[in-house]
């Protein structure tokens, strides 16, 4: 591929959707093509690369090795060439696509709810897939090409990656109210006395929570440690457990029922909750209008202005 004289660029625009896509259907929907000429494209794109490039497991397309290596290089050669022509502006009320991000069922609850109401209104044609991973493995995704953008807490980033700041998230704790006597909070003493549930992909305990605690020269006893932040809050009611976990996940009419929503007796530190994507990304126009919306949804109200 050394001559590009005889080479038509526009299989390149194809490849890249394949890549993202791994399906021939979805890639000639986002592509506005037929599906025909989308596998077309793929026949000679083989021939090009003299590689399968995706071949057929289960119901979808998956890369080749040197598919996966192609990847980052064509996503960022392109970005570059829709930068150097001037990228038209993305047009969400009416053009197709399809973002993948990767995130916690804890950003799930956060900004699902919300961005799912506004693309429904606003951009009905942009569909998302969803993936779930760890940090590592969402930065890996991210710089491989396999995801668009994800949301987390990333202490350290490559220098190949983007990110901004959405929020900064503090920690609460949930009890049942009948098991508090009456009182709407507790203290260290009573804290420790308590049986605690701990959210976290791995169930260890080297989380913020049981960190702080440490520092101060205390443990609590888990007796239960869970990776789902969505179901953790109804576990509370009718035990005696406590729950101490970031704010914004807690049900909003918890104060209303049984349960109690108190500040935890010792201090632990906030955690910033980021968007990250790599900076190949930086120029593309339905990228970085997604990355718009999801600041407004969820940056602070007071800075940045509200759009839904």
């Amino acid at each position: 591929m050394n001559n590009l004289g005889g080479i038509d660029l526009n299989l390149l625009v194809v490849l890249d959707a394949l890549l993202a896509e791994r399906h021939v259907s979805r890639a000639a929907l986002r592509l506005n093509k037929s599906q025909p000429a989308v596998s077309h494209a793929l026949a000679r794109l083989r021939a090009l690369f003299d590689d399968p490039l995706l071949v057929r497991h289960g119901g979808q397309l998956e890369p080749t090795v040197r598919a996966l290596e192609i990847a980052p290089q064509l996503a960022e050669a392109l970005a570059h060439m829709r930068q150097l022509m001037g990228s038209q502006p993305f047009d969400p009320a009416m053009e197709r696509h399809i973002f993948r991000l990767a995130m916690s069922d804890y950003a799930a609850l956060v900004l699902l709810p919300r961005l799912m109401a506004v693309l429904r209104r606003q951009a009905p044609y942009v569909d998302l897939i969803v993936r779930q991973a760890s940090r590592e493995v969402m930065m890996s995704q991210i710089v491989d090409g396999e995801i668009d953008l994800a949301l987390g807490v990333f202490p350290t980033l490559t220098e190949d990656l983007r990110t901004s700041l959405l929020f900064k998230e503090h920690f609460a704790c949930l009890a049942d109210g009948a098991s508090l006597g009456g009182e709407k909070a507790m203290d260290l003493t009573a804290y420790l006395e308590r049986p605690h549930i701990l959210v976290s992909l791995r169930g260890d305990t080297g989380n913020e929570i049981d960190l702080a605690l440490a520092a101060a020269g205390h443990k609590r006893r888990i007796v239960l440690a869970l990776p789902h932040w969505s179901a953790a809050p109804g576990l509370v009611l009718g035990t005696d457990m406590v729950l101490t976990v970031a704010h914004r996940i807690l049900p909003r009419d918890a104060e209303a029922g049984s349960l109690t929503v108190f500040d935890p007796p010792f201090a632990i530190p906030p955690f910033s909750f980021r968007q990250i994507w790599h900076r190949r990304r930086d120029g593309d126009p339905a990228h970085r209008w997604l990355r718009d919306l999801i600041t407004h949804i969820l940056a602070p109200s007071e800075s940045v202005p509200a759009i839904v």
